[in-house]
């Protein structure tokens, strides 16, 4: 399917998409640095990491930091988990008076062992008539739209999405976004595209957004056609590499996908997003009574990007054995450097 002028707007509720190609939520990954660069890149909108209704209501400053935000990103959302609506409505209503968010999100698929036996994440699939409560608390709480992210069941003996998809719809859900894998299956294992055809078939005003097992851009674009989905939702495919959505876009435009990133092209992306991350480390420990290291701090959590950006190139490998040695800029510097130079140390 290409010709990206040919497509109707995608709303959810009020808010028009950029694109149908949207960065899913990654505890981990969807912090603010990564969500702007997407956002630049092409991804039609995006949304935090799992962020906490119980440490949000807390006032946790960890939690609030997680909802730091900037106009450059949006649309953007606001993705909560929790299991108690009383206390998911009272977290909807901060992030609305924050006023950074467009839509909120409510994460009903994460598959984490310690956040379903909360009765969290995926584990309303087994109470879809809490999720349901969770929607309805969260609806009257706030006039920003509300969504929802799933799995299509917990396991084959609870493949219940049928019902999930018409509650939530009921409950007053703009859209759902479904993961076309069982909770059981985490994120292994072939995608059930076909179920989630079926949910959009009988969806009626609310939109559904596909999710789970898209490798390339072009098999995103393929799917939008082929499973008559309203925007399909990329996670890992677009760790390390944010030129995903661009060379989505061009195909939807009907040209062909710009070629991979040359590697001076990846390398000042990587810069550029280390340079964020440790911004965004000061601003989270700058009025910390024990002083902190943002630069080290940082370092460390970029090593997780770091891998995905430099996959697949020769010196990848003899980086990644590295990798517990980065601590700085210095030495993510010189890891990425390895990396592109093919595994040879510097002036070899």
């Amino acid at each position: 399917m290409t010709g990206n002028a040919q497509r109707p707007p995608i709303r959810i509720g009020g808010v028009t998409l950029a694109g149908p190609v949207v960065l899913a939520p990654m505890a981990g990954y969807t912090d603010l640095p990564f969500r702007r660069i997407c956002r630049r890149m092409g991804a039609g909108a995006v949304y935090t990491e799992l962020v906490s209704v119980d440490g949000l209501v807390r006032g946790s400053v960890q939690t609030l930091h997680m909802l730091s935000g900037d106009p450059a990103e949006r649309p953007a959302a606001a993705h909560l988990y929790g299991s108690d609506p009383a206390v998911f409505a009272e977290a909807a209503a901060i992030v609305e008076r924050m006023d950074r968010f467009d839509w909120i999100d409510i994460n009903a698929g994460c598959p984490v062992p310690k956040v379903v036996r909360r009765g969290a994440g995926a584990g309303l699939l087994k109470k879809p008539e809490r999720l349901f409560e969770i929607v309805r608390a969260v609806r009257a709480a706030v006039k920003l739209p509300v969504t929802v992210k799933t799995r299509i069941g917990a396991s084959k003996d609870l493949f219940n999405i049928d019902d999930v998809a018409r509650g939530v719809a009921d409950a007053g859900a703009d859209a759902l976004a479904l993961h076309a894998r069982f909770t059981v299956d985490r994120h292994s294992g072939p995608a059930d595209w076909e179920t989630i055809a079926r949910i959009k078939a009988g969806a009626g005003r609310m939109l559904v957004i596909g999710n789970g097992g898209v490798t390339t851009p072009a098999q995103a674009v393929e799917f939008l056609g082929r499973h008559g989905v309203d925007a399909v939702m990329i996670g890992r495919a677009a760790i390390g590499n944010p030129w995903f959505f661009a060379q989505a876009a061009a195909i939807l435009d009907g040209g062909a996908a710009p070629p991979p990133p040359a590697p001076s092209e990846r390398r000042a992306m990587m810069l550029e997003h280390l340079g964020a991350q440790i911004e965004f480390a000061r601003t989270l420990f700058q009025n910390r009574r024990k002083k902190v290291d943002p630069e080290e701090i940082a370092s460390r959590q970029f090593r997780a990007h770091l891998v995905k950006y430099v996959s697949g190139l020769p010196g990848a490998a003899a980086m990644r054995r590295r990798l517990n040695d980065v601590r700085s800029p210095a030495d993510v510097e010189a890891a990425m450097d390895l990396a592109l130079r093919g595994g040879e140390p510097a002036g070899a």
